[in-house]
Order: structure tokens, then C-alpha cells, then sequence
């Protein structure tokens, strides 16, 4: 476990970088999807933890609860001498959070949990396009790594909302967060029948980046006429 990872990501929120670690930290971010999703977990605790812990007494309280449980999980055998401000405790904290500890009731629904990609059946029968059916194949099987190349190359000669939309959910699949967002949101802004759906891949998109404010916004913009409404409305339920 990398202590000073989290350390970083405190000194990069309170402004304590140079312009050239600034500039690299964030190069970081956009290029480390699991960094990034870490990163976002970090402010989402320590937002929590600044409306929380409004007053020093509950902030002492906390950092004495905090050093019992770090005593108990984390290798202590080698003393270190680490001198902390208030809020580097969010730090450690966000250390515990990530590895189910959970204090904060921190129980927020998962990515895992609604990721179920329908079937593509854009191949009919008798069809001759080879690259068509490798794409509608690897897509149905998992293997969406092999199948985004495929669905650019047949965008490039048929830019139909339904390639659109596979290809959409194959990035996101991979973790490619900005293209996928913009297919989706191209989507959002047409008329296509699959208006709805890219609304619903969006926001599980900001759900897997756990950026659960953005989530939530986007299902408030689904409609209630949406095929799978009752998926919003739970997924509604677990941010609130």
C-alpha cells in the first residue's frame, strides 16, 4: 500500500505543489484511470470528513479512534515519526475506506453492481460484412478491447446510432471515460432511440469513476418512460 499516494493527493487539493509537480500529478490523472478513481474516492472522504467533523472536540475524538484501528490494521513494527496537520488524517482515512473498513457508512453502490451490457444483434442473417460480425462477437463476448477497433473502423463507413452506442459502452468497459462520455452525450443530444440509454451509460460511467454527485445528476434527466426505470430509481435510492 503506497501511504504516500494519498499524502499527494492531500498536498495537490490544499495547492502545496509546484507548477511542475502540479503539471505532472495531473498528467497522471488523466492517463492512470485507477489513479484517477482513487483520487476522486479521496475528496469524496475527505468532503465527507470536513461536514462531519465540524468541531475540534469531534476532530480529536476522530484522529484517537483513527489511531487505534491504524494500530491494529497497519504494520506498525517500524515506528515512524510523522508529523501531520488536521486534515492529513483524511489521508489516512481514505486509506482505511478503500480497504472496507467503511466508518462513514460508506456503502456507495458499485459499477459491478449494474453493469449488465445487452446483447448486440445488429448482424442479420445472411450478412457478408465480416468486420460487422467479428465486432457484434467480441463484443458479445467480453472481449471489448477487441471489438472498440472494429466499431471505429465500421463508424468510418456507417455512423449509425446503434454502432454508436456499442462502441460507447465497449470504452467504458475499458475505462475510456472521455470517449465514451462523448459518444454518449452525442447520443443524448440526438433524437435516436437510443437517447434514453446513453443517459443511463453515462451516468453508470461517472458511477464506476465513483463521481456519485455527477451520477445522480445524470438519472435525474432519464425518463420515466426509460425501459428500465426501476434500475434508475434503485440506483437513485443507493446514492441517496
Amino acid at each position: 500500500m503506497n501511504e504516500e499516494r494519498y499524502i499527494l493527493f492531500d498536498q495537490y487539493l490544499h495547492g502545496e505543489m509546484t507548477v511542475e509537480e502540479k503539471d505532472s500529478f495531473e498528467k497522471q490523472l488523466a492517463e492512470d484511470h485507477e489513479l484517477s478513481s482513487e483520487f476522486e474516492t479521496f475528496k469524496e472522504v475527505q468532503l465527507r470528513l470536513t461536514t462531519k467533523f465540524e468541531h475540534e472536540e469531534e476532530r480529536e475524538a476522530f484522529k484517537a479512534n483513527l489511531t487505534t484501528i491504524s494500530d491494529k490494521h497497519f504494520n506498525t513494527n517500524k515506528p515512524k515519526v510523522v508529523v501531520m496537520r488536521p486534515w492529513y488524517y483524511a489521508a489516512a482515512a481514505s486509506i482505511i475506506v478503500l480497504f472496507g473498513l467503511f466508518f462513514f457508512d460508506y456503502n456507495n453502490p458499485t459499477f459491478a453492481d449494474y453493469d449488465n451490457p445487452e446483447t448486440a444483434s445488429f448482424v442479420e442473417r445472411g450478412d457478408t460484412n465480416a468486420t460487422l460480425k467479428e465486432a457484434q462477437t467480441a463484443f458479445n463476448d467480453g472481449k471489448y478491447a477487441a471489438a472498440i477497433p472494429l466499431f471505429e473502423e465500421i463508424l468510418k463507413e456507417n455512423k449509425t446510432p446503434e454502432m454508436e452506442y456499442f462502441y460507447g459502452i465497449a470504452l467504458l468497459e475499458e475505462s475510456k471515460y472521455p470517449k465514451a462520455e462523448a459518444v454518449f452525450n452525442e447520443l443524448i443530444s440526438g433524437t435516436s432511440v437510443y437517447k434514453e440509454k446513453a443517459k443511463w451509460n453515462l451516468a453508470l460511467s461517472k458511477l464506476k469513476q465513483k463521481k456519485y454527485k455527477e451520477c445522480k445528476e445524470v438519472l435525474q434527466t432519464i425518463s420515466q418512460d426509460y425501459e428500465n426505470y426501476d434500475e434508475v430509481e434503485h440506483l437513485l435510492d443507493e446514492l441517496d
